[in-house]
């Protein structure tokens, strides 16, 4: 295994010929590190020469020729570069080999998988290797789940620097947000559907508040996410389910576990979208539960993956600038209500395209250049990267502000 200083790059992009992969390359061209040597990388060499030309990058900039399914090429791709940042997905279909070989060849990784059966079949075997050769692999470093873990975490570490306490609730609203469903995201979440149709072993999984813990640990409090209406007394709304939260709580309660239960092994933490009235609320968790019933069934499946966007596909330059989200964290003071802390996690562009691109870009910009305290193995955002990726977010318009 080579030293990762006397490797040829610090990033290689993965799956730069797709809607979302040419969109974090037309990031690192302009925002990069002073100095950071990148590559992008795919299968197919005359798209990735279109995409070179289209973006009009530097010579310096490399074109690599690797295929998903090919062992051999991944491990020689990853040997090239200190970090490897994939955007190609479904990653339960795609993924694991090229995690493997980063796993192996002691390279740093970052996705923006939000498949959770995945991440949680691939624990027990990778993460052991990942320890071993000191690759450090992080998981969900997109809108699902950075907005979620680190604004926990913002709001954790602003409770004990008040107080010297760590809050043993927190509630996650997701408020305003504007932009377009992501092709990618939608054809990862039909994949797993399709899993979970074939095997009863999945559906158990993504059922399980714990699915992300640690082989080992106890589970804690927490049970199903919220699928109805619900009156939240602390907001004065009414809410609804959240598309995002069966990955977001459970990658949460992994952080949490990663760092050693600062938070406590009772932490409760539950996630939900504010909607203001009854009525919506209600429209919500119908419409959510009605598109979930139709995605696990062959006949259904088939209708709604044609009126989701294709893999791809995504919004044009303007919808992605003029897209924004917030999302607000609720951590109650363990015994003083007074106490309690409120951050407000805010971000300009549209979350699954414009956002997303610069936030797995500064995750992957942050395993190669920062003085990060962990070790090799399979972390979260907020275990690994923490506050330094905080800091690196807001350059990039993504702020996280207590009250």
């Amino acid at each position: 295994m080579n030293s990762r200083n006397d490797r040829a790059f610090d990033i290689v992009l993965f799956g730069a010929t797709g809607f979302t992969g040419e969109l974090v390359a037309e990031y690192l061209a302009e925002g990069a590190d002073a100095g950071t040597r990148w590559a992008i990388a795919g299968r197919d060499k005359a798209k990735l020469e279109a995409v070179h030309a289209r973006l009009g990058l530097s010579s310096d900039v490399a074109i690599l020729i690797a295929d998903s399914t090919d062992a051999d090429a991944l491990h020689s791709l990853v040997a090239q570069t200190k970090v490897i940042c994939t955007t190609v997905g479904p990653y339960a279909q795609l993924g694991t080999a090229l995690l493997h070989a980063c796993a192996e060849g002691g390279t740093d990784y970052c996705d923006l998988t939000g498949e959770v059966q995945w991440m949680a079949a691939v624990f027990d075997t990778i993460n052991p290797v990942a320890q071993k050769s000191g690759a450090r692999l992080v998981h969900c470093c997109g809108f699902d789940s950075i907005p979620f873990d680190l604004g926990v975490l913002v709001a954790q570490e602003a409770m004990h620097e008040r107080f010297g306490v760590y809050s043993r609730h927190v509630r996650g609203r997701m408020g305003t947000f504007s932009g377009a469903f992501s092709g990618g995201t939608a054809a990862s979440m039909l994949f797993m559907m399709e899993q979970a149709t074939r095997d009863p072993s999945v559906r158990k999984r993504m059922m399980d508040p714990y699915a992300l813990y640690p082989a080992g640990t106890a589970p804690g409090l927490d049970e199903a996410d919220q699928m109805g209406a619900r009156w939240d007394e602390i907001f004065g709304s009414w809410t609804g389910p959240f598309l995002m939260a069966p990955c977001n709580t459970r990658v949460i309660r992994r952080s949490n576990a990663l760092m050693g239960f600062p938070y406590g092994a009772d932490f409760r933490y539950d996630e939900s979208q504010l909607c203001g009235n009854r009525f919506k609320a209600i429209g919500l968790a119908a419409g959510l539960g009605g598109f979930m019933g139709a995605a696990l069934f062959p006949p259904t499946r088939y209708l709604v993956k044609k009126a989701l966007p294709s893999s791809g596909e995504g919004p044009d330059r303007k919808a992605r600038e003029n897209g924004h989200f917030e999302y607000v964290v609720y951590a109650h003071h363990p015994t003083d209500s007074a106490s309690d802390i409120r951050v407000t996690v805010k971000g300009k562009r549209d979350p699954g395209y414009g956002a997303t691109s610069r936030m797995i870009a500064q995750s992957a910009l942050c395993l190669a250049h920062d003085d990060l305290d962990v070790g090799g193995g399979i972390w979260t955002t907020a275990s690994a990267m923490g506050q330094t990726l905080v800091t690196r977010l807001a350059t990039v318009d993504i702020t996280f502000e207590s009250d």
